[in-house]
């Protein structure tokens, strides 16, 4: 004999189970319970649920991230299974919407999901079980502070229209957003320090600390924290830069833009101190000169100042920055070690208002100084004067870093029998107007030094003088010469 057993199965099922359900699936159900109707009794609650979307990313601070709704929102109300129900709205400045069967509801200040939580109520009342999902269409303006190391601080309004309905990558108004909107952030920030500022009733104040660096290591950033209107951002200025991390931040989204031309100063052991113009791709400067493409840095700042002088000290070279407080960042870089290592973090990204020093070397090597010559740090000719008792006087052009023997070699050598070829005359105008002359005791046989084959700068003049039989066959020449012209006159007249 059969005997017929009773089978009660619940089936509760939570919000966030009920989110992943769609059209089919409830067909599904359906099916599936009234087929087990002849065996079992089925009861399944389904609470009323709402199907928001959820943000992306949601932060870990103790700051709110989502984004509360209000006047200027516009909003996609879905209530699955009833399409006359279904639509868009623009919330008005009170924050309430006014929808089919149960009129006007406030949204204001609710997040999408509690917004669809709060209709579904409503529609409780008429339908059962309804099922209600939220969506931004599109965001209202929402005004926020950007202060700091940006390039430009001050009040901006950030909307961002279609958002969510037809980017949905790009939903919300962001911190990485309002930092765009403000130009970027200067180098001289600290993006590891990153505040966010949000008034929360009277006079009370959340703040949150974002470390924008984590964009820049993975490609990620767990607190990219939705905006509110009235939100202020600050990004403080770094104690000390890095240079190692210098370059990953010129390259990031938030940074200030590649391509915006920027002022630095130039002074020290250069050919042309003064100030430039330097811009990445193509760089200009006062005389309209470039360095070719590239990034603006360092380098190419000193390129356009006409190269190193041949007693610039590439080891110790400065770089002032101006920080937004009023203080300045001091930074010292090593080129000699990007010549020799290619540690390319040694030529730093300049921006606008820096000064870049170049110090005079100590103790100047001669390799070392022969090194640099060939390097784009140093111009690619430097001019000398040679005169005197040389085959070829005049200007010469050397390479940079060239010697005193090189010089006369370039200018023809020492006219034969003429030339005093013991000592020459060096004159150099120094960079402070002042002009020296000395004596070098010359020899050919000798690599560079500084007593008998120094290094020559651009502008030099070396004099070689005659020998002393060459000057005292000058002096009889010079003497015999009007002699001569008399005697002629009196031959003219006496016939002899």
């Amino acid at each position: 004999m059969l005997k017929r057993f009773r089978i009660t199965v619940n089936i509760v099922i939570s919000n966030s189970q009920v989110n992943m359900l769609n059209k089919d699936l409830r067909k599904f159900l359906t099916n599936l319970t009234m087929g087990l109707a002849l065996l079992t009794t089925v009861n399944i609650t389904l609470p009323s649920v709402s199907l928001a979307q959820k943000q992306p990313g949601k932060s870990t601070s103790s700051i709110a991230t989502d984004y509360l709704l209000g006047g200027g929102d516009r909003i996609r109300v879905n209530v699955f299974e009833v399409p006359e129900y279904t639509g868009e709205y623009q919330v008005p400045p009170g924050g309430s919407i006014n929808m089919p069967l149960i009129g006007s509801i406030s949204i204001s200040g609710l997040t999408t999901e509690q917004a669809a939580d709060t209709i579904a109520k409503e529609y409780a009342r008429f339908l059962k079980r309804p099922l209600i999902s939220v969506n931004l269409v599109s965001s209202r303006p929402i005004n926020v502070f950007v202060a700091g190391e940006v390039t430009r601080p001050g009040a901006y309004t950030l909307s961002l229209e279609g958002g969510a309905g037809n980017n949905p990558g790009v939903q919300y108004p962001t911190v990485l957003a309002a930092l765009t909107s403000a130009q970027g952030v200067t180098l001289a920030a600290d993006v590891t320090q990153v505040q966010l500022r949000r008034k929360i009733g009277g006079s009370r104040e959340q703040t949150v600390s974002l470390n924008l660096k984590e964009l820049t290591q993975t490609g990620r950033i767990s607190q990219e924290i939705t905006l509110r209107d009235g939100d202020t951002i600050i990004v403080p200025t770094a104690a000390s830069l890095n240079v190692a991390e210098a370059r990953n931040l010129f390259a990031a989204n938030f940074a200030a833009t590649q391509t915006s031309p920027r002022t630095v100063v130039v002074i020290g052991q250069v050919y042309r101190p003064g100030s430039y113009l330097v811009t990445a791709g193509n760089a200009g400067g006062a005389e309209g000169g470039g360095a070719g493409g590239g990034l603006p840095t360092v380098m190419r700042s000193l390129q356009l100042a006409g190269g190193i002088t041949s007693i610039a000290d590439v080891r110790k070279i400065k770089l002032r920055r101006p920080t937004r407080i009023g203080t300045e960042q001091n930074i010292d870089i090593n080129l000699w070690q990007l010549l020799q290592s290619g540690d390319l973090n040694q030529d730093v990204v300049v921006q606008d208002g820096d000064t870049i020093i170049v110090p005079t070397a100590t103790d100047i090597s001669a390799a070392e100084a022969t090194q640099l010559a060939t390097t784009t740090l140093s111009p690619n000719t430097v001019e000398v004067g040679v005169v005197g008792e040389v085959k070829r006087p005049g200007a010469v052009k050397l390479q940079p870093n060239s010697s005193l023997n090189q010089a006369l070699l370039a200018a023809g050598g020492f006219n034969d029998g003429r030339a005093s070829r013991g000592t020459v005359e060096l004159i150099r105008l120094n960079s402070n107007g002042t002009v020296t002359k000395r004596k070098v005791n010359v020899d050919l046989s000798k690599g560079i030094n500084e007593e008998t084959n120094p290094i020559l700068r651009n502008n030099d003049v070396v004099v070689v003088d005659r020998n002393n039989l060459t000057k005292t066959g000058d002096t009889v020449n010079t003497v015999a010469g009007p002699l001569g012209t008399i005697l002629g006159i009196i031959r003219l007249f006496t016939g002899f």
